[in-house]
């Protein structure tokens, strides 16, 4: 089996403003270190969330995955986290 490119990566810019929307003190500073390890994060949940989507469609019979098909999978993935 080929293994696909997840050559895709989070900007550093938008992880740290995601990440900043949920200080109490404005003058928090996330390291180089802590952004890269988020983004491999948040790019881990992505792929498992599309991997999700993508077996409830096709429990459902169907060859394209929807926007359905990833609110059904949405809770368990969350609790699972």
């Amino acid at each position: 089996m080929e293994e696909k490119d997840t050559s895709v990566t989070f900007k550093k810019e938008t992880v740290q403003r995601l990440m900043s929307l949920h200080f109490k003190d404005e003058k928090t500073k996330v390291s180089n270190d802590a952004l890269i390890l988020i983004s491999e994060l948040l790019k881990l949940f992505v792929m498992e969330a599309a991997a999700r989507s993508a077996k409830q469609a096709k429990t459902e019979e169907n060859e394209l995955v929807s926007i359905e098909h990833f609110e059904k999978i949405l809770p368990q993935l969350l609790l699972d986290f």
